[in-house]
């Protein structure tokens, strides 16, 4: 693995306060999330590095900001920071390193920038409104408005002038699975901070109350409910299996470890049942450790 420097050298990254920019947006996205960290680090083409590290901070920036403080908090910070995007990505420049980062990486890979602004108009309805689902299609329409666009601002920088759209329907398989398994995982602490994401026609289903998820009853009919969960979760990552084919060579060994992370996760949570009502089902570290050091020793040299 090059150094860092070597990296944004390779990447075409010049000048002392670009280059700044840059690492600023890698250490946040090691501080908040190390696993994909580690993964682009070690495992994708180092000049896809930098680009993919700024759309995931970018991202992580606008859920955070999304999910943060009273509903009228959320939408006030998500209208500013809108403002701020859409002058970074205009002129280039920001006070801000993030964005900097961040512009310069939209910039030189091409991506539509309507994917930022769907991102973005997303984040303030469809994220920052969160109040549940009714049912399967208002959680498609939560991808549609926000999950979707929230990994194409990150790994659409993978393609030189963005995902054609066989590669951006692709990705729509893949967050499916990936909120499926995302929303499962952090059953308890939604519940914790009023979110219920389980479509509420599906508790009726189970003759299952928000209260017996919020009081993590362990019962017959909670349990089916995870179960039947969990086995749309697993329906959803199987229908993902062809992303890899359709992301570039310099990111596919990246793109089969996370999604091995999220098999993983899964099975976790299947395993756990209701106990996944007490507790958060996380990659752990032993494993997530496992799959990189089996990934990079299959990586070509």
């Amino acid at each position: 693995m090059p150094s860092w420097r070597t990296t944004l050298t390779g990447a075409g990254i010049s000048g002392p306060r670009l280059r700044d920019d840059y690492t600023r947006a890698a250490r946040r996205v090691l501080r908040r999330e190390p696993a994909p960290y580690l993964a682009l680090r070690l495992l994708a083409a180092p000049p896809l590095v930098p680009a993919l590290a700024a759309g995931l901070a970018f991202m992580n920036l606008v859920d955070d900001v999304a999910e943060t403080g009273t509903p009228q908090q959320r939408v006030a910070g998500l209208a500013a920071l809108s403002e701020r995007v859409e002058a970074a990505l205009e002129s280039g420049d920001s006070p801000d390193p993030l964005l900097r980062a961040y512009a310069h990486a939209v910039d030189s890979r091409g991506l539509p920038v309507h994917w930022v602004s769907r991102f973005l108009e997303g984040a303030a309805t469809a994220e920052a409104g969160f109040d549940g689902f009714a049912g399967e299609q208002d959680f498609q329409d939560y991808l549609d408005a926000y999950a979707w666009p929230g990994v194409l601002v990150f790994t659409g920088l993978q393609y030189q002038g963005g995902p054609d759209p066989e590669q951006a329907a692709g990705w729509r398989r893949f967050v499916d699975a990936a909120q499926r398994v995302d929303f499962l995982a952090d059953l308890r602490e939604d519940l914790a901070d009023g979110r219920l994401c389980i479509p509420r026609a599906r508790l009726d289903e189970h003759s299952v109350t928000r209260a017996d998820l919020e009081r993590a009853r362990d019962t017959p009919a909670v349990r089916a409910l995870l179960a039947a969960e969990c086995r749309r979760a697993r329906t959803a990552l199987d229908a993902a299996h062809g992303i890899g084919d359709l992301a570039e060579p310099g990111l596919r060994p990246v793109i089969a470890t996370m999604t091995e992370l999220m098999a993983h996760q899964l099975t976790a949570v299947e395993r756990a049942g209701a106990a996944a009502l007490r507790r958060d089902i996380g990659y752990g570290l032993a494993a997530p450790l496992r799959i990189l050091v089996r990934a990079a020793r299959r990586r070509p040299v």
